[in-house]
């Protein structure tokens, strides 16, 4: 499988001129691009495995789990090259031996479940289970975010509307240190993320007409989200109060029978 520079500007929308700008050597680039080929299929056992443990937690719905795409891993560099120069200084280029480090999205797993209030076990389980470096959580204005203050955790708010926490974790099942991203949300948010998605990728500027939408689509899930764990805590009342009904009547025969006892 190899790089070729023409067609891949072409197809991911790059010019030449973002090349130079941010001085890039497309053959380091070649060598990113060939030496991620080599590594992809143990970056897919890593991902199996931690979408096998994400799996055995019972509130989980679902799990889903990729290594991201050669090309999809070359676009990014490229376009985080100008970042990066900023925060490190002029110098930096990503090289064959910190690309694996500085993008922190090559393994990138999901995790969905069905209740907002399900999210505290899921994250008490990662947080115990591996070591995180860095959680944020993607909210939309005006979200109450205050769970997240008391976790101290990073909050970003997105006009978008795009909500899902994500946890950066690392671990070394070889010499080699592994970063992975896990996603976290719930499947309304799963939803709207995916439709989002696919739209910012398939326009350069999403037109205002399909924005408004979205933006309605969001709301509409958000309140999903919140009819869902009405119905739910709904459900637990109700479980609740049978349970003492039956209690109530298991007690009133117990003391009738205690009553016929004594007037024999």
């Amino acid at each position: 499988m190899s790089l070729i520079k023409e067609s891949f500007l072409t197809i991911h929308h790059i010019s030449e001129d973002d090349i130079i700008k941010s001085e890039i050597n497309w053959e380091t680039i070649t060598d990113i691009f060939l030496d991620f080929n080599n590594y992809k299929y143990v970056y897919q056992t890593q991902a199996e495995f931690i979408a096998s443990t994400l799996r055995t937690h019972p509130k989980i719905h679902f799990v889903k789990s990729r290594v991201k795409e050669s090309e999809r891993l070359i676009e990014k560099i490229i376009r985080k090259t100008p970042t990066r120069k900023e925060s490190y200084g002029k110098d930096f280029q990503f090289t064959v031996e910190n690309y694996k480090e500085e993008i922190t999205d090559l393994i990138g797993i999901r995790a969905i479940h069905i209740f907002k209030e399900d999210w505290d076990d899921i994250h008490n389980f990662i947080t115990k289970t591996w070591k995180v470096m860095e959680i944020t959580a993607n909210v939309r204005e005006g979200d109450d975010t205050q769970r997240f203050e008391d976790l101290k955790i990073k909050i970003n708010s997105r006009k978008s509307g795009y909500r899902s926490v994500h946890y950066l974790i690392e671990f070394f099942p070889t010499n080699q240190k592994v970063i992975a991203e896990i996603q976290v949300r719930t499947i309304f948010e799963e939803g709207y993320g995916e439709i989002d998605h696919q739209l910012r990728y398939s326009h350069k500027e999403i037109p205002q007409i399909l924005a408004s939408n979205l933006l309605l689509f969001n709301r509409i899930a958000g309140s999903s989200d919140e009819m869902a764990s009405f119905i739910n805590q709904l459900n637990k009342n109700l479980s609740d109060i049978k349970k003492e009904y039956e209690k109530t009547i298991t007690t009133k025969d117990l003391k009738i029978k205690e009553l016929k006892e004594q007037l024999k």
